[in-house]
């Protein structure tokens, strides 16, 4: 990976935590809308990532040791850290050209399918002729968590470009 690969990383993430965080803003704001311009209750929104650049966690390790390093007991001074057993099963055409994974990237945002809940309100404009008004299946608590968790990530990841940027601006200062 090269020197701005790990920002590369981070801010796909940020951007895909940031949609996670408005499409459960999102929710919250409709989780009392009984009636949608397409008919029916608002339905709960799912973000879905999906992983960007390809590449799975074996193939990232295998393009980062060369084949001149089988084991890496060369770089080690003699010391076999056991790498070379465990990849002797492996492909031998993944190499350190393949290029290290890109992050995560939003495939999309899809409707929850699940039911909606009915609340006895006959009085309510939405009402059917029971009495029951469809409400959307949305639970604060879960939305709540939900944002709890995006945020937490999105706040991880901003950490890390701020890292890098010091361990950018410190390397610059070592070669002054």
């Amino acid at each position: 990976m090269n020197l701005f690969g790990v920002m590369d990383v981070s801010a796909s993430a940020l951007k895909a935590e940031r949609v996670r965080a408005e499409v459960v803003a999102s929710n919250m704001a409709n989780a009392e809308t009984t009636r949608t311009s397409e008919g029916g209750p608002y339905q709960r929104h799912h973000v879905v990532f999906e992983a960007e650049g390809g590449g799975s966690f074996q193939s990232s390790l295998m393009s980062q040791m060369s084949p001149t390093n089988e084991g890496l007991s060369d770089g080690l001074g003699g010391f076999d850290t056991g790498f070379g057993s465990m990849t002797s099963g492996l492909s031998s055409d993944v190499s350190a050209s393949n290029g290290a994974p890109g992050g995560v990237a939003v495939t999309g945002v899809i409707a929850d399918q699940s039911a909606p809940l009915r609340r006895y309100d006959p009085q309510h404009p939405d009402a059917g002729p029971d009495g029951f008004v469809a409400y959307p299946d949305i639970n604060p608590l879960t939305e709540m968590t939900d944002l709890m968790g995006a945020t937490r990530s999105y706040g991880m990841n901003a950490s890390a470009v701020q890292a890098e940027k010091n361990m950018v601006g410190s390397s610059l200062d070592i070669l002054k």
